[in-house]
């Protein structure tokens, strides 16, 4: 299998911070997203940057994976695992415990087989052992992060379990935490219990219930106002942005977050207004922003 240089295909520096990495994700994201992007490959960089971002933002993936990355591998090396396997030192012993860091590609993320080995697999082929509170001993647990389209539509999704396939049902609404039980799926015909974490999404970030989404707006949309389309979780809608808008501000969708369970109601949509200036492309282009220099001189900045 081949090594991936996560840092690159985010275009950061290892030394880079949580925030960095994140701004970054989420810019390509944007750029490659299949639904508005036209550019060739643009699904293929747009799940490279997804399985990047899925290894780096999690502090326990990111050690893993940077103590691989020690090895002095480079993007396309051939490598194999290890004798022992991924993430485990002279001993044979695990340097960390994959157990609680088996996320992502499992998830049906589409991840590469380089992805699956250092993540999933070990974390699969180690999972198991000694009993927690209030689970029975010798229960299989690990940690399953969850597309939030499932948790909006309470649907199936398909994750690999030691070279096998599992159909797995996520309820509707599911919160982080929270445990899904595979009867005699586990080690030695065991219950697997996976507990859910939400997955990385490109348009969408968490909070409780509700979920934030940052919207592109040109300068002329924000002063003029418009009608512009936002996806949500549930498909686009139609979303009027008030003339006058500046870069921050928040406009809420209610009821368009992730789903209530019980007499927790649903969770609401944020939309973050970005303003963005475009790229002049053409002559047109630089003379229509000629004529807005023109027209609003320094002034724009006193106000």
């Amino acid at each position: 299998m081949e090594f991936k240089d996560y840092y690159g295909i985010l275009g950061v520096e290892p030394s880079a911070g949580e925030a960095e990495i994140k701004t970054a994700y989420r810019r390509l994201a944007r750029k490659y997203h299949p639904d508005v992007s036209k550019e060739k490959g643009a699904e293929e960089k747009f799940k490279a940057v997804n399985e990047a971002y899925e290894a780096l933002r999690d502090p326990q993936k990111r050690q893993a994976y940077d103590q691989l990355r020690a090895g002095g591998y480079r993007p396309g090396d051939e490598i194999r695992p290890p004798p022992g396997g991924f993430g485990r030192g002279q001993s044979g012993q695990p340097d960390f415990d994959f157990d609680e860091i088996f996320a992502g590609g499992g998830a049906g993320g589409g991840f590469s087989d380089f992805f699956e080995n250092l993540f999933g697999a070990r974390g699969r082929a180690n999972s198991g052992g000694g009993a927690r509170a209030g689970q029975p001993a010798g229960d299989t647990r690990a940690k399953l992060a969850v597309p939030l389209a499932a948790v909006y539509n309470g649907s199936s999704i398909r994750i690999g379990v030691a070279g096998r396939t599992l159909e797995v049902r996520v309820p509707k609404g599911v919160r982080p935490g929270q445990v899904i039980r595979l009867a005699k799926q586990g080690n030695g015909g065991r219950d697997l219990l996976l507990e859910v974490e939400y997955a990385a999404d490109p348009q969408f970030e968490v909070d409780g219930r509700n979920v934030i989404h940052v919207l592109p707006v040109a300068p002329w949309e924000a002063a003029l106002g418009a009608t512009l389309s936002v996806p949500t979780l549930g498909g686009p809608v139609d979303l009027k942005i008030p003339a006058d808008s500046e870069s921050g501000r928040k406009l809420r969708l209610r009821g368009r977050g992730l789903p209530g369970t019980g007499s927790a109601p649903a969770g609401d949509q944020i939309v973050e207004l970005e303003i963005l200036a475009p790229k002049a492309h053409n002559d047109a282009q630089r003379k229509a922003y000629a004529k807005m220099r023109d027209a609003f001189g320094d002034d724009w900045r006193r106000g």
